[in-house]
């Protein structure tokens, strides 16, 4: 039986994480210092796995949380589908008490199915997000050759992702947990054509950074 294991990560910290500032695709920020060391962390963990191919978004800092893979020679590729939701007029805002409260309320609606409001206005929804993230993915899995791969992506882009991969409604993107460079692994069977999570949110490889 014909099967693709899929090694889903969230880029390490950037300096807008550290800060509680909204990203979203609009802002390409880097890695910090501890993003920087959450990749190597990985790399050092996973480097005896001998990936198939990287995909990562269009954004720097899901390159840089797989660079070392990269340099090592895995053959990697950007797909836009794989990008941030955009929040819009959001992005690049420090919090305050507005803020919270707006992004409560879009969390809020989004939770009881409301998933065709944007994240904010000139934002995405996530309906929209699911769409090219389908997209992308039947790249993906267009490509059976490529049993053993590593995507390198986004906070909410996850949780948007694993509803639509497992077949669960938008509505529950919030029941997966994520941190900076925590690890899913996921199969995917072309005979049956349905995934399964072997591994959600890991950090296990993190730990070293505790020492």
């Amino acid at each position: 039986m014909s099967t693709k294991t899929i090694y889903l990560i969230r880029h390490g910290e950037t300096e807008y994480n550290r800060m509680g500032i909204v990203q979203g695709s609009g802002v390409d920020s880097d890695l910090n210092e501890l993003g920087l060391s959450q990749a190597r962390a990985f790399f050092d963990a996973y480097q005896h796995l001998s990936f198939h191919k990287i995909y990562t978004s269009r954004l720097r800092r899901t390159v840089q949380s797989v660079q070392h893979f990269i340099d090592s020679g895995i053959v990697f590729e950007s797909l836009e589908g794989l990008n941030e939701i955009s929040w819009g007029e959001k992005e690049g805002k420090a919090p305050d008490y507005q803020e919270d409260e707006f992004y409560l309320d879009v969390l809020q609606r989004w939770k009881k199915g409301e998933t065709n409001i944007p994240a904010a206005a000139g934002g995405e929804t996530p309906e929209e997000v699911a769409a090219r993230q389908r997209l992308a993915f039947e790249v993906i899995l267009s490509r059976p050759e490529e049993e053993l791969i590593l995507v390198a992506m986004h906070g909410r882009a996850i949780r948007i992702l694993l509803t639509h991969l497992l077949g669960l409604p938008l509505s529950s993107m919030d029941d997966f947990e994520h941190s900076n460079l925590c690890l899913y692994k996921l199969n995917y069977s072309y005979e049956t054509k349905a995934f399964t999570v072997e591994v959600s949110n890991d950090v296990a490889h993190l730990m070293v950074l505790a020492e």
